[in-house]
């Protein structure tokens, strides 16, 4: 009976579940003195204070709306005040609040929300009730974690661990709203991925939400005190509901063994929650009681969360099964009839459910592509696993004809590379969806070039290395040598020209981008000037039509004489930029004139970084290293305090610096520019250059940076924000003090109290990775596998020069498919017996 009135109060939670209800869905408006008399009630409150309503702010005050059904079965009321009629502050005050909904709880406001993260009636209770359980519900971001709160659970409560894709989605509500109920009986544990996933076997992140239950607490007769420090663990084979969720934590209370004294004939179908479950028949003589008790919990334990277990005594007089059959099952779903077996192991009972169980799998993943597939057409809210792999297969038809441009193999690339000035071939994969993408984008290029430039100044080429391995993995000894080293990363961009080394592109891929990048490599590199005008066109003039409207850094080398010993080392540095930074050459005379005018000493390097307005550059000393020369003038072109981007944040990240990063939300006025500038000058303000990078994001014009911001944090936090992250000594995130002044001293304090380990971590880096949609064939294992006398014979210097080229990518891809590798080569371990699960942390 009480299942069942549960049962009835979460299908009433659920929008539409119940239609006797009281009519509560008109938002309420609170005057001034509602709003004090039920803030000083100490009941809980969701409200938003209105000033001005844009199209934005009236699709939040809809699903605000619908959030009110939702919400009051939690106690928390829900409504707006009008700031137009009525004055509460400051929340009527202050411009900022314009984009935040806010909740109050015992008398005083308790969490502030961006309208970014409550934009709909999912998102709202799934926060609101994630807030209101922030002490309940936990949320783990690496395994130690989890183990600590597995050993604090241990012998006292179930844990419910559950995976969303991300907050604020209908599958978080679900868990939000079960949690609300069963708080009090099973702890609740949140991720949305992280190394967390890998203690649960799964490699990849997983196409849909999912739940776990950890048995830490005994809790019946049948299971022993557990030796291991791990909890044994069930996974939830049902997509992620509410309703489903109540059924699998029902499921998880039923006996793991149930005994009868009747024929399986005449044992009833499992009844509610559990209609839909199989049923398991072991069979059982007094002699061997205890060993097939034994067996049964056993086999139970495999079968956990897939079907009931019963043990039929045949001393019974009732049990009419032969004693041919040792097995017998149910499946209610498909017929009542029991059926009976003669088997010889257990895992054949277990075979039996799980090739059912993955039937279904395969179906339900088929029928839940086509449907997220269907919708994702319909609606921009939907986001698919792969948005990728989603395009290239919606245009799989319409794929620009790739015979447009010439395939580089192994019998052609030499005399096809010394045709041209500039070879540029892209390196891809035709099973790799990122590859397929970039390949239209490649293909448009070269369309635009064509019509610029002449097949003999610059061809684009194509290398299909799934069908030419060795051009891309080339064997030992090979003749004459391929220019580069392996390419193991997809997709890659090369420029080849005659008889020197290739250049890797490491742009964006897109069009723009890779059009800029290949004609900006056009250019001399460096090119040579004689004459104040040549100084002068250079320095301010676009160097080709091509690319007008691009800003262009600069670095011109000055130097004594042609001859100089550092103008060699220049030009190295000049030619490994190209396509990057336009370079010139000044020398004799005029260099000198230059040198004295701005007051230093030849040899001198100048450096015209594109994001500084004016004439005076900076200048470099030249080292006796090309290599540390272009590392040099790239550090110099760096802002001081960056504006980060998709596209400039890799060059960032590469200088292995902690990131002090400040996020800013949009402004609308020009009050607000001049409040974000404000914020981003006290950011520089803050100093120590050589412990941290000084950086900001803007998320109107970098809208990803939200997805950013909330995977540091685990929920998008009120803006602005400052977090301190990728610090090279961990993956600890920290984050500034929310609803603080940000201010340089302040700041400067917060810092010294992260660096004396004062601070506690607002989240982690995940070591995610986002491998494409296919593993990539490891050609060098391939290689190794078919000619293993001559793998054998290499030498360790080619070895380390193959090795060193295989990026942290493709590492973890070679890990996955090691992983699967041994996954189909051995059984299941079970949750209960095996701890060697652990071993990779």
């Amino acid at each position: 009976m009480m299942w069942t009135c549960i049962a009835v109060f979460l299908l009433c939670m659920r929008p539409g579940g119940c239609t006797e209800k009281a009519n509560t869905s008109d938002l309420i408006e609170y005057t001034a003195a509602d709003f004090y008399e039920k803030l000083h009630s100490g009941k809980m409150m969701f409200i938003y204070f209105e000033h001005q309503v844009s199209p934005t702010i009236s699709l939040f005050l809809v699903e605000l709306e619908k959030s009110a059904d939702a919400l009051q079965d939690y106690g928390v009321l829900v409504g707006k005040v009008n700031c137009n009629k009525e004055l509460v502050r400051p929340y009527c005050t202050e411009e900022r609040v314009q984009h935040t909904a806010f909740l109050f709880r015992g008398g005083k406001e308790f969490l502030g929300f961006d309208l970014d993260t409550v934009f709909d009636v999912n998102s709202i209770v799934s926060e609101v009730l994630f807030a209101i359980l922030r002490e309940e519900v936990k949320y783990v971001h690496t395994d130690g974690d989890l183990l600590a709160m597995e050993k604090a659970a241990k012998g006292k409560k179930d844990i419910v661990l559950g995976y969303v894709r991300s907050l604020g989605t209908q599958e978080h509500r679900s868990m939000m709203e079960t949690a609300y109920v069963y708080g009090s009986k099973y702890q609740f544990i949140l991720i949305t991925g992280g190394p967390v996933l890998k203690y649960l076997g799964v490699n990849e992140l997983p196409r849909s939400s999912q739940v776990w239950f950890l048995h830490c607490q005994v809790h019946n007769r049948f299971q022993t005190p557990l030796t291991s420090e791990r909890c044994p663990l069930t996974r939830m084979r049902t997509p992620l509901s509410t309703l489903s969720l109540y059924s699998f934590l029902q499921l998880m209370e039923a006996p793991l063994v149930s005994e009868v004294y009747q024929d399986p004939s005449s044992v009833p179908a499992p009844q509610f929650p559990y209609q839909q479950t199989p049923q398991v028949f072991l069979f059982s003589r007094p002699p061997t009681k205890h060993l097939d008790m034994d067996t049964a919990t056993a086999l139970a334990w495999r079968l956990r969360g897939l079907a009931l277990m019963v043990l039929i005594h045949r001393q019974s007089p009732a049990v009419k099964t032969p004693d041919e059959y040792n097995v017998a099952f149910r499946l209610p779903e498909k017929s009542p009839e029991v059926k009976y077996l003669t088997l010889h192991n257990l895992d054949d009972v277990l075979e039996l459910f799980t090739n059912q169980e993955n039937e279904v799998d395969e179906e339900e993943e088929e029928d839940e592509d086509d449907r997220l597939y269907e919708e994702a057409k319909d609606s921009h809210s939907v986001k698919l696993e792969d948005e990728i792999a989603a395009y290239v297969y919606d245009n799989r038809l319409d794929m620009q004809d790739m015979d447009s441009i010439a395939q580089l193999t192994t019998d052609n690339f030499h005399a096809s590379v010394a045709q041209s000035g500039l070879t540029v071939a892209l390196f891809y994969l035709k099973w790799d969806a990122v590859s397929m993408d970039f390949v239209s984008s490649f293909i448009e290029v070269a369309e635009r070039l064509a019509e610029v430039f002449e097949d003999s100044t610059v061809q684009m080429r194509l290398v299909d290395c799934g069908e030419w391995p060795d051009l891309c993995v080339p064997p030992k000894g090979i003749s004459p040598p391929i220019p580069f080293k392996p390419v193991t990363s997809f997709p890659t961009v090369l420029l080849l020209r005659p008889q020197e080394s290739a250049q890797r592109y490491g742009g964006m891929l897109g069009a723009e981008a890779l059009h800029s990048f290949i004609v900006l490599s056009l250019q001399p590199s460096p090119a040579p000037l004689s004459t104040e005008e040549e100084v002068t066109s250079f320095l301010q003039e676009v160097p080709h039509p091509e690319l007008a409207g691009y800003k262009c850094d600069r670095a011109l080398g000055l130097f004594k004489t042609k001859t100089h010993a550092g103008v060699s080392v220049f030009t190295e540095a000049a030619k490994s930029l190209r396509g990057e930074v336009l370079t010139g050459l000044l020398t004799d005379g005029l260099a000198e004139e230059w040198a004295a005018e701005h007051s230093v000493e030849l040899p001198v390097v100048f450096v015209f970084p594109s994001w500084k307005t004016g004439a005076h550059p900076s200048t470099l000393s030249v080292p006796t290293s090309a290599e540390e020369l272009a590392l040099h003038i790239d550090t110099a072109l760096l802002q001081p305090m960056p504006e980060l981007t998709v596209e400039n944040l890799p060059s960032f990240l590469s200088l292995g610096k902690a990131l002090l990063l400040l996020f800013v939300g949009e402004e609308e006025d020009e009050i607000g520019r001049r409040q974000n500038q404000a914020l981003v000058e006290e950011i520089r303000g803050v100093g120590r250059p050589e412990q941290y990078l000084p950086c900001w994001i803007h998320l109107g014009r970098t809208p990803a940076g939200m997805s950013v911001l909330g995977s540091y944090l685990g929920s998008m936090p009120p803006l602005p924000a400052l977090v301190l992250t990728h610090l090279p000594s961990g993956d600890e995130i920290y984050q500034y003090p929310p609803n603080t002044p940000i201010a340089a001293p302040s700041v400067r304090r917060w810092l010294q109290r992260v660096e004396d380990g004062n601070e506690s971590p607002a989240g982690m880096l995940g070591d995610d990775s986002w491998p494409p949609a296919f593993p990539f064939h490891d050609f060098l294992k391939i290689i190794d596998m078919q000619e293993p006398k001559s793998a054998q014979q290499q030498t360790p210097e080619v070895k380390e020069e193959v090795t060193e080229e295989v990026t942290e990518e493709e590492e973890n891809v070679e890990e996955d498919v090691v992983v699967e590798e041994t996954d189909s080569s051995s059984s299941a371990p079970t949750p209960a017996n095996n701890p060697t699960i652990h071993s990779e942390l």
